[in-house]
Formats: structure tokens, C-alpha cells, sequence
């Protein structure tokens, strides 16, 4: 089993930034990739982007140029550096990760984009 607990989710203004932290623990030698998804309002959760063990990234065209993932091996964390935020971004933000035995979802956290 892997749990990921998520963090650093907020309010924010447009044209803001935040970056949320996904950390994983257990069976985390599993690991294969670890993504962030969103559901907006009223919408079906999306992929956001991805990160490969080998370092490897893709993103959704809507965050291309505005968000970036990372992973920090040692500390067993995956990030999202979110950029130029706007009111579409504002969704429930979760980490995915993708293990040799299915998928292990976070709990999300909230991020609103508001003036």
C-alpha cells in the first residue's frame, strides 16, 4: 500500500502562485509514476501532469508554461509549482500515484483563485 498525503493548498490571488506538496509513504519502492489531477466545480477530475521515476514530465496544454512537477527522491515527495494562476485553476487538487499492484489517490487539497 502507498499513502500520499497532499499540501499547500489555498487562496490565492490571479496571477498568483503556490506549490502543493504530495509526500508518499509505505510501499513506495512500488512507484512507477506519480501525476496531479483536479476537479474543478461541478467537473470531472482531469490529469494536470506527470512525473516518471526517471524524471520524464507531461503536462495538459491549459498549464503548459505555468506549472512545473518535480519529485524529491529523497524525501519521497512529488511537487507542483503552479504559476499565473487564474479563477480556471481553481479546482480540488490530488496526487496519484501509480504502483506495480493499481493506483493510490490522496485526499486533495483545495485551491481557489479570487481576487
Amino acid at each position: 500500500q502507498v499513502q500520499l498525503v497532499e499540501s499547500g493548498g489555498g487562496l490565492v490571488q490571479p496571477g498568483g502562485s503556490l506549490r502543493l506538496s504530495c509526500a508518499a509513504s509505505g510501499s513506495i519502492f512500488s512507484i512507477n509514476t506519480m501525476g496531479w489531477y483536479r476537479r474543478a466545480p461541478g467537473k470531472q477530475r482531469d490529469l494536470v501532469a506527470t512525473i516518471t521515476s526517471g524524471g520524464s514530465t507531461t503536462y495538459v496544454d491549459s498549464v503548459k508554461g505555468r506549472f512545473t512537477i518535480s519529485r524529491d527522491g529523497a524525501k519521497n515527495t512529488v511537487y507542483l509549482q503552479m504559476s499565473s494562476l487564474g479563477p480556471e485553476d481553481t479546482a480540488v487538487y490530488y496526487c496519484r500515484a501509480a504502483t506495480t499492484y493499481g493506483y493510490h489517490w490522496g485526499q486533495g487539497t483545495q485551491v481557489t483563485v479570487s481576487s
